[in-house]
């Protein structure tokens, strides 16, 4: 025979209370339940899938690969300038240095060529039977000129038969004459040296034509 409730609860008042407080119980569970599968969801939708996580990371990995490579280009490059800026000061500096030898050493030996003019003038006259000593020493302190002269690399111009040049000549005089070329050279009235490529002096010739 089922008992009646409402005599229960008149019979026992707290029986009333914990089947409330069991109610109250059983809607906090269900919201909790219900909290943690909506929790579930959302994180189960945040979740990125695998694939394209490794996908954006690797991405990301490419990304600062190729930034390290235009770093280590633009590096390279300036190296590269700077090499040849400095290879290039070198040359600069060893062609200016050579050039500034160059000029001093042919001003040294232009002081000198009017010595050598002299020792020339005198060896083209004459001797006589008393100077013969004299012009002995004369010759071998030219021959000594002259070796000195090419030990340092200075050089007489040519010009007897060869043809006028206004790089390396002078023209003084000019004359027709048939027997020769078209801008030959067919007499020296003073010897030219040339140091390398540079001139020291011009040689002072005739020109034929």
């Amino acid at each position: 025979m089922k008992k009646d409730t409402k005599s229960t609860y008149k019979e026992d008042p707290k029986a009333i209370h914990q089947d409330v407080e069991k109610e109250n119980q059983d809607d906090i569970l269900e919201e909790e339940q219900e909290k943690t599968f909506q929790s579930t969801g959302d994180d189960q939708e945040k979740e990125i899938p695998k694939g394209e996580e490794e996908s954006s990371e690797e991405t990301e990995n490419n990304n600062k690969v190729e930034n390290l490579e235009k770093k280590c280009q633009e590096y390279l490059s300036k190296m590269q300038r700077v090499a040849a800026d400095f290879e290039n000061y070198k040359k600069r500096v060893s062609k200016e240095r050579e050039s500034t030898y160059v000029d001093a050493l042919a001003e040294a030996v232009l002081a000198f060529l009017p010595v050598i003019d002299n020792f020339e003038r005198a060896l083209n006259i004459p001797p006589k039977g008393e100077d013969e000593s004299f012009r002995k020493g004369i010759e071998m302190l030219f021959k000594q000129f002259g070796e000195s002269f090419k030990k340092l690399g200075v050089k007489e111009i040519e010009t007897l038969g060869k043809k006028f040049d206004p790089e390396f000549h002078n023209a003084v005089m000019h004359v027709e004459d048939e027997t020769y070329g078209e801008g030959e050279i067919i007499e020296e009235f003073q010897k030219g040296y040339v140091l390398g490529e540079k001139v020291i002096r011009h040689s002072m010739v005739k020109v034929a034509n």
